[in-house]
């Protein structure tokens, strides 16, 4: 009988380590770890460690065997060793100061093309959409980045671009469903493609010098991410019958085909106060009309988003330079709105203006515009209504700024405030109110319960004679005891 060699067969066979698979695949550290990254690949911590590490303790990082052999065959792997290189070629023409050749090398450099992986990864539309919450956080993460030598300026600029192009579509398909405003950022959903999809943007403030981030990790997601919101916006663009890229309404066909992307188009784009155009117009209306004669959900979450598409429809918005122009103009034109602000692209009619957006005290009133304060829209969203306007007057206290994504239950702590708001919404409070404490009129003290019954109460006074007495017996003791000691002294 053959002897099975020890580690030969079960999980053993199952795992390789880190070190292993970088000999295998003669790759370093660095581009190792991009390639797992773009491929999807992830250690694994296997359930019995002793067995595959062959009795040893040591910490290692483990992958799946099959997971390395599938990279073995990847075609990238080719495209990284060519970068290496044109690194060296290019340090070599530097150091001998040949600029003719070092501008050719950059001349004829090819670029790793990430759309082969991307579809590999997503096979589907729908695949993508659920994956669709880091590619949206980690593009607005990089929008808001200044450039240094980890992040290439390109990047930075795709991400700024994809992400504003997402933000149009929300604004054209009328999507976006809840916002909350926290300490990390602003948290937006939307409903794409019948899937729930959540993101948080950075608030606009400037960021120091980071030491602390490996943001050549990040970079490599970034960059994967940027090719996969290509695919995803084009899709969604033609699902709407928008163009893209994104073109200015105008009002005229001929005009919207021959526009070219210049730099005052793009800053009008990104400015998301200027309607797109359509290449084709969508008629759903009808549609949506066929459904909402129901009682189901269904025909619910129709009405819903129905009227979120004309929760602000008239209402002509200004935003004052200290307030969040790219949040509220989103959410202004998700329902319906106009918006403008002091040197936007899309101006408005002083006369027209119906609400002033304020952060800071009034110098000067206008009778014919209503002031609030920036939470007053964010607050009408989640609300499905256009709620009262004293309670977000310039200088107002304001009242707590709720989070939508919670659903409150029986037996969680549930503020005064939010109670009442859903009690206004017209919904049950009755099973998440507090359970209310007996008042003091109706229960009295176990103390003073006891000593009822044995008698100390009422009328008898003779407890608290006695207890006199014994107080006044040993202030006296006292006293006599230091009188004795001044005696002895002197």
């Amino acid at each position: 009988m053959r002897v099975k060699k020890k580690g030969s067969t079960g999980s053993a066979t199952n795992y390789i380590s880190r070190t292993k698979a970088l000999k295998k695949l003669q790759l370093s550290l660095k581009d190792f770890r991009r390639l797992c990254i773009l491929k999807g690949i992830h250690p694994h911590e296997p359930l019995h460690k002793k067995k595959v590490n062959k009795g040893s303790h040591e910490n290692k990082v483990w992958y799946y065997i099959k997971d390395i052999h599938f990279l073995t065959q990847e075609p990238i792997i080719n495209k990284l060793r060519e970068y290496k290189i044109f690194l060296r070629k290019l340090n070599h023409f530097k150091a001998k100061q040949e600029d003719d050749k070092v501008k050719k090398l950059y001349e004829n450099q090819q670029e790793i093309s990430l759309d082969r992986i991307v579809k590999e990864r997503y096979p589907t539309f729908g695949s993508a959409l659920r994956d669709l919450d880091d590619a949206l956080c980690m593009a607005f993460l990089f929008a808001t980045f200044p450039r240094t030598k980890y992040l290439r300026s390109n990047v930075i600029t795709e991400c700024k671009r994809l992400s504003t192009e997402f933000l149009h579509y929300v604004i054209e398909s009328h999507s976006l469903t809840n916002v909350f405003v926290s300490i990390k950022g602003i948290y937006y959903q939307a409903m794409v493609g019948g899937e729930k999809v959540t993101w948080i943007v950075p608030h606009e403030r400037g960021l120091g010098h980071i030491t602390d981030v490996d943001f050549s990790v990040m970079a490599t997601f970034a960059e994967f991410y940027v090719s996969m919101l290509g695919f995803v916006n084009y899709k969604l663009y033609q699902t709407l019958g928008l163009y893209y890229p994104p073109r200015i309404e105008t009002g005229t066909v001929q005009e919207e085909q021959q526009q070219q992307q210049s730099d005052e188009e793009k800053e009008k784009v990104y400015s998301l106060c200027r309607p797109i155009a359509r290449s084709r117009q969508q008629e759903q209306d009808e549609e949506m009309e066929m459904f909402e004669d129901g009682d189901n959900e269904l025909a619910e979450k129709l009405k819903e988003a129905k009227k979120l598409k004309t929760l602000f429809q008239g209402c002509n918005f200004f935003v004052n330079r200290e307030c969040p122009k790219e949040a509220l103009a989103l959410i202004v034109r998700n329902c319906g709105g106009k918006v403008t602000w002091e040197g936007a692209p899309f101006e408005l009619p002083a006369s027209s203006i119906t609400h002033h957006i304020i952060d800071r005290p009034v110098a000067n009133f206008d009778l014919n515009r209503v002031y609030i304060q920036p939470q007053w829209v964010f607050d009408c969203l989640n609300a499905r209504r256009k709620l009262p306007t004293q309670q977000y007057l310039p200088g107002q206290e304001l009242p707590p700024h709720f989070s939508p994504f919670i659903k409150e239950k029986p037996g969680d702590y549930v503020p005064i405030e939010r109670i009442e708001e859903l009690r206004s919404l017209g919904k049950d409070t009755a099973a998440i109110e507090p359970e209310r404490a007996p008042t003091t009129s109706a229960t009295k003290k176990p103390k003073m319960a006891q000593e009822e019954k044995k008698g100390n109460v009422g009328g008898n006074g003779q407890n608290a004679q006695e207890k006199r007495a014994k107080g006044d017996q040993q202030k006296g003791r006292r006293k006599k005891d230091t009188r004795i000691d001044d005696q002895e002294e002197t």
